[in-house]
């Protein structure tokens, strides 16, 4: 097995560039299957109502995704503090355990959305208009769920691994097929939004496969047949490492619904009606999603340096990795901040301008999402910050913190979400999330000056 010395003596910088290039572009990658399927549907013949088709869909994948994360990015956290603890030899139970979880998990929520059916859809924001569509759609996605959890899985493991790269090739094989799909279901097979999840499926199989391949040629671990027998104990810290990342996916579900049902509720008492707005929403929520995962690329392709390192007592190396870590990504966030600003007109119209035949249904669809778009977005730099501060308290183990955190900006939005717009009616519920940002890095901002104080006094007391 390789030594993962190198984690604890390379320069931060070079090792940050070495494995968050990777994991932002494995991501980024990731979200592009169902924003590729957006913009193939809201160009089509279905027009905005096949996106808030696919947005209704929406939460049943990141929940998925989110028993993925929490077991990958558990598994992840657990292999890098053991490593750096120098107990490399438990990790095959780990990884195996997390896989099993991964696909078990997957079949839970296939049985519960097939079982729950249109009822489900119904509460998830679906309406008469957009119904049928949604159901097309959300039955071919779910067939593949547990192999496609286990191989988001696989990709945070593989990255804690010390392949970053072979875990973005696994998803732009992915990522190419299901670009190459998509035109060819939709358009040349004449298969509609039900065109766009097969090839969503097809290329999520894909990577599941080059993944799985990997398990021969790991380097911190060999998987064996006796690897799957539960550890409890294992699963346990796994979880518990892996709980910060599945609470924030749980929150993108939890506020995902809630704008889904409050756009469609004040959408009705306005005079767009119940589709547009939902159908903006689903538009603004795949640009949030780029951005925040460019966070999540950051600050997970960190995980492995900074939980060895923590693992190792290298306290200085950590303060450093966190230092360039909030850099990176305001820096980032504020640059997609300006191209939001700037020009939303010509990121909405990627994904189509409106409804197909019905000229009027897309005036009123621009009249309502540019200025939605720029309310709802003006400051993710603080949704970023405040997700990746999450991220690195789960990398060295402060789990306690992570968890509330995680979670906090959500709560907020939700909570504004309900009440901003009793006064400002469907315009008040794009207002929630710049308010509940704003409110969420002033409580975050103490929580971080304490554990920097802690990291330093560690430092201090290890010389």
């Amino acid at each position: 097995m390789e030594n993962s010395d190198y984690l604890g003596k390379e320069k931060v910088g070079k090792l940050l560039v070495k494995f968050a290039v990777p994991c932002i572009l494995s991501l980024i990658i990731s979200c592009l299957y169902n924003i590729v399927d957006q913009i193939f549907v809201g160009n089509s013949k279905v027009g905005y109502l096949g996106n808030a088709a696919t947005g209704v869909i929406f939460p049943i994948t990141v929940v998925g995704w989110g028993l993925s994360l929490f077991f990958g990015d558990g598994a992840a956290a657990w292999l890098s503090v053991s490593l750096g603890e120098g107990k490399g030899e438990r990790i095959h139970r780990g990884v195996a355990g997390a896989m099993l979880a991964s696909f078990l998990s997957g079949c839970v929520v296939i049985l519960i959305a097939y079982l729950w059916g249109d009822n489900l859809l119904m509460l998830l924001g679906g309406t008469d208009a957009n119904i049928s569509l949604a159901h097309d759609y959300g039955v071919i996605i779910y067939a593949m769920m547990p192999l496609a959890l286990v191989q988001n899985c696989l990709a945070a493991i593989i990255r804690a691994d010390g392949a970053p790269g072979y875990a973005m090739f696994a998803m732009i094989v992915g990522a190419v097929l299901n670009i190459i799909g998509d035109p060819v279901a939709i358009y040349a097979l004449d298969l509609g939004i039900r065109g766009a999840a097969y090839a969503t499926i097809i290329g999520q199989f894909a990577s599941f496969v080059i993944c799985a391949c990997y398990l021969v040629r790991s380097k911190t671990f060999k998987i064996k047949w006796k690897s799957f027998v539960p550890d409890f104990g294992i699963l346990t810290k796994i979880m518990a490492l892996g709980a910060s990342s599945f609470l924030t996916q749980l929150c993108i579900v939890a506020t995902t619904i809630v704008n889904n049902v409050l756009f469609v509720r004040y959408g009705m008492e306005s005079r767009f009606g119940a589709d547009i707005p939902l159908a903006a929403f689903v538009v603004i929520m795949k640009l949030f999603q780029i951005v925040l995962n460019v966070a999540f690329g950051i600050a997970a392709g960190a995980q492995p340096i900074v939980g060895y390192n923590y693992g190792a007592k290298q306290y200085g190396r950590v303060k450093r990795l966190l230092t360039l870590i909030l850099l990176w990504t305001g820096g980032i966030c504020l640059l997609f901040t300006v191209l939001f600003e700037a020009m939303p007109r010509a990121f909405i119209a990627m994904f189509g301008m409106g409804g197909g035949a019905e000229g009027l249904d897309a005036g009123l669809y621009m009249q309502l999402a540019v200025p939605c778009m720029r309310i709802y977005l003006m400051l993710i730099v603080f949704t970023c910050l405040q997700k990746v501060c999450s991220i690195f308290l789960q990398s060295i183990g402060y789990a306690r913190l992570a968890a509330p955190l995680s979670f906090l900006r959500d709560v907020l939005l939700i909570f504004f979400a309900f009440t901003v717009p009793l006064g400002l009616g469907v315009m008040g519920v794009a207002w929630a999330a710049p308010i509940a940002d704003a409110a969420a890095i002033l409580i975050t901002l103490p929580v971080m000056i304490w554990v920097w104080r802690k990291l330093g006094e560690k430092e201090r007391a290890e010389r």
